[in-house]
């Protein structure tokens, strides 16, 4: 029996239903947690019983080039005028040949934090941009294989 390799981490898009995202440089942020919740059962000896309490997702950090489309900054500033409008999106991990092979889901996601570029005079390196995402949901979905 063979062990597979692991996926590299450099092929991957991003998509955001209803809007048209670009290429990405980098995304962090893929992480969801539980609390857990302890209290003490009478029994002897006294032990801790452990249960899940309230269940969390990451912001998910998206980086990119600024480019001349403004898709995800306007979606940003309408959040800061107190317009908010949820999106649901993929992570989509891709192999070599550009067939899925790994989705991330995250659901109800807002922009909550963009970092503009760093600009530098006397530097010829790309400009980047940089969007976080707020959301109520990540889950992993392993795509059908046909």
């Amino acid at each position: 029996m063979t062990t597979p390799d692991p996926y590299a981490s450099f092929n991957f898009i991003v998509e955001i239903e209803g809007l048209a995202t670009g290429g990405f440089s980098d995304v962090s942020g893929l992480t969801s947690e539980a609390d857990v919740n302890e209290y003490r059962e009478g029994s002897e000896p006294p032990s801790v019983r452990k249960l899940t309490g309230l269940r969390k997702h990451g912001s998910i950090t998206l980086t990119r080039g600024i480019t001349q489309s403004r898709d995800l900054y306007d979606w940003y500033a309408d959040v800061m005028k107190g317009n908010t409008v949820r999106r649901n999106g993929s992570v989509v991990l891709l192999d070599t040949g550009k067939a899925e092979i790994a989705r991330w889901h995250f659901l109800n996601a807002f922009p909550c934090r963009w970092e503009g570029p760093a600009l530098d005079g006397s530097g010829s390196a790309i400009t980047i941009e940089t969007l976080t995402l707020c959301c109520e949901g990540i889950e992993r979905v392993t795509p059908a294989r046909t």
